[in-house]
C-alpha cells in the first residue's frame, strides 16, 4: 500500500474507533496532517519517481517517458505540488493556532494555492515544450 493510501486508511480507521475527545484532535489537525503526507509523499518521491510522473504517461506517448526534458518537467512539477501541500501545512497550523481569525489561513490560502498549481500543471509542460524540442 502507497504511503498516502495508508495514511488515509489509518485515519478513516481512526475516525471510526476514537472517542470524541481524541476525534475533535483529529478534526482540529486532519488538514494539516493530511497536507503534510502528501507533502512528504510527494517531496519523497523527487528521490526515486515524481508522483506526477504517473499521470503525464497517460498523456505523453512512451517514446517521451524516457527523455531528459520529460523527466525534469515531473521533477519541477512535483515539487511545486510537494511546495503546495507543504505552505497548506503550515498555513494550517497556524490557522489552529489563531483559532477562528485563522479561517482564511484554512480555506482562503488552500483554495489560492491548489488553483495556482494546476494552473502552473498546465503551463508548464507546454512553455518547456516551446523552449525546446522534446527530447
Amino acid at each position: 500500500m502507497r504511503p498516502g493510501r495508508a495514511f488515509f486508511a489509518v485515519v478513516s480507521v481512526l475516525a471510526l474507533v476514537l472517542d470524541r475527545q481524541d476525534l475533535i484532535w483529529l478534526e482540529t489537525y486532519a488538514q494539516t496532517l493530511a497536507s503534510t503526507v502528501i507533502a512528504v509523499v510527494a517531496l519523497g518521491s523527487l528521490a526515486f519517481t515524481p508522483f506526477t510522473e504517473q499521470y503525464a504517461r497517460e498523456s505523453v506517448p512512451r517514446e517521451h517517458w524516457g527523455s531528459p526534458l520529460f523527466r525534469r518537467t515531473n521533477r519541477v512539477l512535483t515539487a511545486v505540488w510537494g511546495a503546495v501541500f507543504a505552505v497548506i501545512a503550515v498555513a494550517g497550523l497556524i490557522a489552529v493556532e489563531a483559532g477562528r481569525h485563522g479561517d482564511w489561513l484554512n480555506w482562503v490560502v488552500p483554495v489560492v494555492l491548489l488553483v495556482l498549481a494546476v494552473k502552473f500543471t498546465a503551463w508548464y509542460p507546454e512553455h518547456v515544450r516551446g523552449a525546446r524540442p522534446v527530447a
